[in-house]
């Protein structure tokens, strides 16, 4: 999804500058938490109304984004 970058802001005054759906205080962690739970993304729009479906496919793409370019603190693995 190329368009992530239109859905997904990050600004100090909110959230403490945590990657948000924009327009919203709806942070992105929050809605992967929510995934990662096993909550339906009907139940997640349920919750937060201000969310389109887009917003989470727009979270889920943020994430997989990171998962390429970023990187995590994550022990190495030792072949047996």
């Amino acid at each position: 999804m190329a368009e992530w970058q239109e859905r997904i802001s990050i600004n100090p005054a909110v959230c403490h500058g945590k990657a948000c759906i924009r327009g919203t205080r709806v942070m992105v962690s929050v809605i992967l938490d929510n995934l990662t739970a096993g909550v339906h993304r009907d139940e997640i729009l349920a919750s937060y109304p201000t969310l389109a479906d887009a917003d989470i496919q727009a979270a889920i793409s943020y994430a997989a984004e990171l998962a390429r370019e970023g990187a995590a603190a994550l022990p190495l693995e030792r072949i047996a």
